[in-house]
Formats: structure tokens, sequence, C-alpha cells
């Protein structure tokens, strides 16, 4: 309960600062930004933007939208391991993609000293702001639902390392079939979290700031 509490009175005085403090300035060249919208290239991709509810480790919307966008080859990459799953019975779920630098700068000053290791430092940006990582999971063609790993997505605890040898054989055999097949694609998980894969491209492009509603 305090940890929400503070979020919450961060979020406050957060809101008003954000539109003055500027993401870290980068040194070099970038591919333009070209962000496209997940749906629009597979409806059959599930949305569950998690950042756009109360429901996540803030404790309060951090989205206006539920909506969820990559780089188009990353975006492209997704689609082709949704099509790769299908025959297995399965779809992706996707919980957030390309994030703006200030949710990022957020997420930093509300998580405890103890939990960095799960949230990007904001002086050196994410590789959600540069919209080549993506939280993800599976759901069952079939139910519709989603299938149940070994953690939950944003839990902070050793039951979402990829690696952990712990939850039932069922839930490990579900969490390394979503990893082989994002690997296959070109994207490589985080070592903390099973459900955060970064894009091999990630390097090329720049850090962004830009809300969901002025994507085009």
């Amino acid at each position: 309960m305090k940890y929400f509490f503070i979020a919450f009175i961060y979020l406050i005085s957060f809101s008003a600062e954000s539109c003055r403090v500027k993401p870290p300035q980068e040194a070099g060249s970038f591919k333009p930004t070209d962000l496209v919208e997940l749906v629009k290239l597979d409806t059959s991709v599930h949305l569950d933007i998690r950042y756009a509810t109360s429901n996540n480790f803030v404790g309060r919307p951090v989205y206006k939208e539920a909506r969820a966008f990559l780089q188009r080859p990353a975006a492209e990459a997704l689609v082709r391991v949704n099509a790769a799953l299908k025959p297995l019975g399965y779809g992706l779920v996707v919980f957030d993609g390309y994030r703006p630098w200030h949710v990022t700068r957020l997420f930093w000053e509300v998580t405890p000293e103890d939990k960095k290791k799960f949230v990007a430092n904001p002086k050196n940006g994410s590789r959600h702001n540069r919209g080549c990582a993506v939280d993800l999971s599976l759901y069952d063609l079939k139910t519709g639902k989603e299938i149940e790993m070994t953690g939950n997505y944003d839990e902070m605890t050793e039951r979402s390392y990829p690696n952990y040898t712990g939850g039932t054989a069922e839930q490990r055999k579900m969490r390394d079939l979503l990893r082989s097949k994002m690997e296959a694609e070109g994207f490589t998980v985080y070592e903390y979290e099973w459900w955060h894969f970064d894009y091999k491209d990630w390097k090329e492009y720049p850090i962004t700031n830009v809300p969901f509603s002025k994507i085009h």
C-alpha cells in the first residue's frame, strides 16, 4: 500500500513536469522512426495494455490509449512469430510495445532501489523508447485465454527470470516456446523478464518521446 501511495503522489507532480523534461541527447545517426500499430498488421494479435489501466505496478493508468506500436521491421517480425504459433494452437497477447521516454522516467522514479533491475534507467533510455522492445505472452486460440507462465507480467521477483526453474513443467514449456519462436525472428529475451524481448536492430533507432495520439 505504501508503494502505491508513493507512486500516486509522484504521478500528480510528474504529469505537470513531463512536458518540460527532455530525453537524453544521443550522438550519431539513426534510422528514421517508423512506428506502426501492431493490430493494423495482424488483427489476431491480442492486446492487454496494462499501462492504460490501473492493473499495473504503478497502480494508475500511465497511457491515455490502449495501443501498441513497434518499429516496422520489429512489428513485421512479430507478425511472423504470431503466424508460426498458430499451427500449435497459440497466439500472441501484447502488454506493451513502444513506450514514450517520460513513462520510462516515471517507472524509474517510483520503483524501489532493490527492484531497479526490472526497469530501465531514463539516463540511458529504454529499448521500449526506441520502439524495439515488446512485452508479451501467449493465448489459447480456442479459448482466447492467456496461457499461465511461471510468473505474472511485471512481477518483480525471481519467478520472472526467463531461466527460473520453479513453477510447473507446463508453465516452463510455454515460457520456453514463446522464447524460441521470438528468438527465431531476431528477438532476445531480457535476462530478468520472461515477457520482455528486444529486437536485434534496437541500437539503430533513437530514443523517442512521442505520445500515441501523435503517431501516424
